[in-house]
């Protein structure tokens, strides 16, 4: 079926038999269809032969599979790893069919076998390789009892077969014929993922061991595996962090790249001894998200207009502010996608770089290779940039050097862990920078934190306490509404009632009178208190206006927000 394709693609033209014997023979070493080659190699766009499978074949062909369902029976009975090897599944349809869809020609001798297996008609319909991989992860994205079944075959797994190699880019959805333990870890970072975890914690107590998943910011216990399985679960992610899973007496630090499906997703590992044994913390990175725009980060109207026209200057410093995961970077991120063309060089120094954006040169610091934030800013400024991104300012020589090279015409964009934006300014004078130096350099501090947002599934109104009236009314300064918004909790946000983030923002712009105010000394809670007066809006402002419209809760508030002491 492949060579007629093939053949179709040379009698256009398309496709010299020197090619495509050099495509034979990579996908014998290879192990991937020639079709999968041609796709990857740019001879044809996946959608062009899509539509040359649909009319060689004569069968349906669906651009995407959105809204559809995938048929119960399929996905009770055929496992999984079928599913990804073979890149097909069934679907819903009416009067008791069904489609079944698939990625390639090769897959089709598979149908009647599955239409007699589920005891359905079943019909074929080809489908782009990403919707087919996406709708296989979310069919089977809970799987309780083989994760069960991995901790009770975990104890008796031998310590000894966790050295199995990992590949860099392993799919974590090809469990079969690996040992009980590996299962198991690979489970546990499975389930995360599909869960929008962003860290799995694996932490040991006298007599058990948690399992918690970080979504949204909160940390939920998820599985408690059994306290003779921790060494072994402990060596296992060293050796996927390509740690030394002999030592256990000081801290480490590994990394590794995982694949689910067609998502590739990058691996940090901590591991920190205790007097329970060692704990590890997994930060998950998920490289197929892609990056945000700066209207769907949660910034008010009149902040995106400021902050947009901010990024679009000649020379500068601009900081974006808060703790560690609140979001700077992907503010970053997104500042940097919109101003991103052919005639700027950009280049950034990241620890880590968690998006790669085509057209921009990127840098990872390494402090072992002697490549820190300091370190290597000098070199950068040799390479002609236009707009630089620096990880964070933690240091004077960082400070000086950042603030430098925008009184020499670039603009630079940076991270500062303090509580809100004021804060920041004080923090360059506190390492040593000279007040005139940080007043004609810095153009702006955005502030921002994280809340979560109302899941839409099962929003409901409630009437609010006379407290929590109260305290809109302080806060915002109006009438509060007769009722507010929450979510009652549901399966899909875990009965919790959140389900995604927002930003909220406070964008302290640097004019004629906090420039004076840096230059004089002058406090934080100066400059923030006189800054509101000529209509600077704080964190906890933005947090209540967006519980007043319904996206967040007054809970949500209190965890993430500071009331304003003006």
């Amino acid at each position: 079926m492949t060579w007629d394709i093939a053949s179709h693609l040379a009698g256009q033209g398309r496709l010299t038999q020197e090619t495509l014997s050099a495509l034979a023979d990579k996908s014998r070493a290879e192990g991937k269809h020639l079709s999968q080659l041609l796709v990857d190699d740019g001879v044809v766009l996946e959608s062009e032969l899509l539509a040359i499978y649909s009319d060689v074949f004569a069968l349906p062909l669906a651009k995407q599979l959105d809204g559809t369902r995938v048929l119960p029976e399929f996905r009770e009975r055929v496992p999984q790893s079928f599913a990804v090897t073979h890149r097909l599944i069934a679907l819903r349809g009416v009067d008791g069919t069904g489609e079944v869809a698939v990625a390639a020609p090769d897959s089709l001798p598979l149908v009647d076998d599955l239409a007699r297996l589920l005891g359905r008609n079943l019909h074929p319909v080809f489908a782009p390789r990403a919707e087919i991989a996406s709708l296989i992860s979310e069919a089977y994205a809970h799987q309780p009892a083989e994760i069960g079944d991995a901790i009770r075959d975990v104890a008796q797994d031998e310590v000894d077969r966790l050295a199995v190699v990992v590949r860099e880019g392993e799919d974590l959805v090809d469990v079969a014929a690996k040992p009980p333990v590996v299962k198991l870890v690979d489970m546990i970072l499975l389930r995360a993922i599909r869960m929008r975890a962003s860290d799995v914690h694996v932490q040991p107590y006298e007599d058990t061991l948690h399992v918690r998943y970080r979504i949204d910011g909160v940390l939920y216990d998820v599985m408690n595996p059994p306290k003779g399985a921790q060494e072994a679960i402990n060596s296992r992610i060293k050796v996927m962090g390509k740690m030394d899973i002999a030592e256990r007496r000081v801290p480490q630090e590994g990394r590794t790249t995982l694949r689910l499906a067609d998502r590739e997703v990058d691996v940090r590992i901590s591991c920190v001894p205790t007097c329970y044994g060692e704990r590890i913390v997994i930060r998950l990175h998920d490289k197929g998200l892609s990056l945000f725009e700066l209207e769907d980060l949660g910034m008010p109207q009149r902040e995106l207009d400021t902050f947009q026209r901010l990024i679009r200057s000649s020379h500068g410093v601009v900081f974006v502010t808060g703790p560690t995961g609140c979001g700077k970077t992907t503010t970053l991120y997104a500042a940097l996608k919109r101003i991103n063309s052919p005639d700027r060089n950009i280049m950034t120094i990241e620890d880590p770089i968690e998006y790669r954006i085509p057209g921009i040169s990127q840098i990872e610091e390494e402090p072992k290779k002697g490549m820190t934030f300091a370190t290597t800013l000098p070199y950068i400024l040799r390479q002609d940039p236009d707009i630089i991104m620096i990880g964070e300012v933690r240091d004077y020589e960082t400070a000086r050097i950042a603030i430098q090279a925008s009184l020499t015409g670039h603009l630079v964009f940076s991270t500062a862990h303090t509580n809100d934006s004021a804060t920041a300014i004080t923090r360059l004078l506190d390492i040593g920078m000279e007040p005139y130096l940080v007043s004609s350099s810095l153009l702006a501090v955005m502030a921002q934190r994280l809340v979560r947002t109302i899941c839409p599934r099962c929003k409901e109104e409630y009437a609010p306490t006379t407290e929590e009236k109260q305290m809109l009314s302080v806060a915002q300064n109006v009438e509060p509404p007769a009722m507010l918004w929450r979510g009652a909790g549901c399966p899909d946000c875990l009965e919790t009632g959140y389900l995604g983030r927002t930003g909220v923002y406070e964008l302290l712009f640097v004019d004629d009178t906090v420039r004076e105010q840096i230059a004089s000394g002058a406090r934080a809670s100066l400059i923030k208190r006189e800054a509101v007066a000529r209509g600077l809006r704080t964190l906890r402002s933005d947090a209540v206006d967006k519980v007043l419209k319904g996206i967040t809760t007054i809970e949500e508030i209190h965890r993430m927000t500071q009331m304003d002491a003006l």
